[in-house]
């Protein structure tokens, strides 16, 4: 089920036949360099579970990336639930194939699902959660207006914690 489609992408949901796409992005060790650790396939399976349990329960979850005009699989990206400092924030994540990396595809993905957040969900905070060391996620959740806030203790690793309100933001003119 398609999401939603920007100039370049289409972002739908995630479904079983996603397993060999999914296994390969997050098996590859340079998409996740800033990640404890790969993740095996049957986790991809679980990953892609986890995804769809989430639009069942929320409306959103990571969504498959694929380019609009090929179909070419991508990454991922969308919204998820993350417990920060003891609060249920909603977050923007996103992981692309490394061949597709340095194109612009996760602001890309990354604003689109920032709108839907804001314009389908009516989500008025958004954050971005993300390893001190990964720039280029830190430089997308710039571009997409979120901003510094503070570090926290995710999952026992201390991350960076991106934030914005999304009143207005993204919106032309």
């Amino acid at each position: 089920m398609s999401i939603v489609t920007t100039d370049r992408l289409t972002l739908r949901e995630m479904t079983p036949s996603d397993l060999d796409d999914m296994a390969a992005l997050l098996g590859d060790e340079q998409v996740m360099r800033y990640y404890p650790r790969t993740k095996t396939r049957d986790e991809a399976r679980r990953w892609i579970e986890w995804n769809r349990s989430l639009y069942r329960d929320h409306g959103f979850g990571l969504w498959a990336i694929t380019l609009t005009e090929t179909g070419a699989f991508v990454g991922d990206c969308g919204l998820t639930i993350q417990r920060i400092d003891g609060v249920d924030e909603v977050e923007v994540g996103y992981h692309v194939r490394t061949e597709y990396q340095r194109r612009g595809y996760a602001t890309e993905a990354a604003a689109a699902s920032r709108d839907l957040a804001r314009d389908r969900y009516s989500i008025g905070r958004l954050i971005a959660v993300i390893n001190a060391d990964n720039q280029p996620s830190t430089a997308v959740a710039e571009r997409i207006g979120l901003r510094f806030e503070k570090h926290a203790s995710v999952y026992g690793q201390d991350r960076l914690i991106y934030a914005a309100n999304l009143a207005g933001l993204g919106r032309p003119g």
